[in-house]
């Protein structure tokens, strides 16, 4: 019974009672600089990071942008197979545009003069067997006839000199939010300059002509060792932009990084390679083709960045947030002096009051509601 009476005066307590903060003036130098402490934190953390570091009077936008390239150079090789021959835009470049990328071939398996017939090695079989070399015998096969041998990578690689081989990146980016747009050629940069100059991190900051050797020795690598098996670099273009600033101070930053796995534990199918053929007719309209295992670089370019710019609605619910997270100085205050001081007992007894109903104490006890109608003036000493 004594139970239930427990419960029902629990929920009346919890329907019928009413609680109000009560303000408790606590003359402590040490409560007192503990506040401010708590205080000044949070300013600080809404002035430095909230508005300074993050700039919350502002509002973004992500960046939209166009690439194009152009790649230029010309190298020469004296190979067996070939002979002398020279190589232009035109035969490295594969294939000639790609969307945000391009190719540069570095070194290359060529099998000429292949035609379809029966040959010895692993293809469609015809059921014979027959010599592959002077000692090894193979299975008979149709197939484009010599078959490659894939097994050598020439090295050096084979266009070791495309090092020397430079690409014009042309870039134009759009913040639709702001209606602000801009490209990588800047408007101070004459066609005489562009003609001469190539990208140095501290002398040529902003040219848009990179000269492959030095692109991939920014990522930390060697362009001959990249050159020999190919691999995957990226060109990354930062757009990050404070357009409450000039015009003039939108500007690009370069970075460069390999992006393909180069695990040395695990460097399983390294590289970057396909394979290309020509194809021609004789005489007799006889088809043959040339195949060429093709291994190279393929330059990505990454462009990424924000826009920022004043806006006040931003700018007035983070300073709204920071006026209400003034307030936490408060709890964690009230916290600390109600756990944690030596005089939390007594700071507790002068912060909470329990108060009966006045009419009801006018009734009973006159004195009572007189001394309460008094009141004290909420100081602690």
């Amino acid at each position: 019974m004594s139970g239930g009476g427990g419960c029902c005066g629990e929920l009346y307590s919890c329907v019928f009672d009413y609680s109000t903060p009560r303000i408790a003036l606590i003359k402590s130098r040490k409560v007192g600089l503990l506040n401010r402490v708590i205080q000044l934190v949070i300013l600080a953390y809404v002035i430095g990071w909230v508005f300074v570091w993050e700039k919350g009077y502002q509002e973004f936008d992500t960046v939209i942008s166009s690439v194009t390239s152009k790649v230029k150079g010309v190298a020469a090789t004296n190979t067996s197979e070939l002979g002398f021959r020279v190589w232009d835009v035109a035969d490295y470049i594969i294939p000639p545009q790609e969307e945000n990328a391009f190719f540069v071939m570095t070194n290359l398996i060529l099998t000429p003069n292949q035609t379809q017939r029966q040959c010895p090695e692993v293809r469609v079989q015809t059921g014979r067997c027959v010599a592959y070399n002077e000692t090894v015998k193979t299975c008979e096969v149709d197939a484009w006839c010599p078959v490659e041998n894939d097994l050598t990578v020439p090295k050096p690689a084979f266009l070791g000199s495309a090092e020397n081989f430079t690409v014009l990146i042309k870039n134009n980016i759009w913040y639709p939010k702001f209606n602000f747009s801009k490209r990588n050629i800047l408007p101070n940069i004459s066609t005489e300059y562009l003609k001469s100059c190539i990208y140095d991190r501290v002398n040529n900051p902003f040219c848009p002509i990179f000269r492959l050797g030095s692109l991939v020795e920014e990522a930390g690598e060697s362009f001959q060792d990249m050159a020999l098996l190919g691999g995957v670099m990226g060109i990354q273009i930062s757009w990050n932009c404070d357009l409450d600033k000039k015009y003039t101070h939108c500007v690009p930053k370069y970075s460069f990084r390999r992006l393909d796995n180069r695990a040395f534990d695990h460097n399983v199918s390294p590289g970057y390679n396909f394979r290309f053929a020509k194809f021609f007719k004789d005489s007799s309209n006889v088809e043959s083709r040339t195949l060429m295992k093709i291994y190279g670089i393929r330059f990505d370019v990454l462009v990424f960045g924000t826009a920022g710019k004043f806006d006040i609605i931003p700018t007035m619910i983070n300073i709204g947030s920071g006026v209400a997270l003034l307030g936490v100085a408060t709890v964690l205050c009230d916290i600390i002096i109600f756990h944690f001081f030596k005089k939390r007992y007594y700071y507790r007894e002068k912060k909470f009051k329990h108060v009966e109903d006045y009419e009801e104490l006018h009734l009973t006890d006159p004195v009572s509601v007189h001394h309460f109608d008094q009141g004290d003036n909420g100081t602690i000493p």
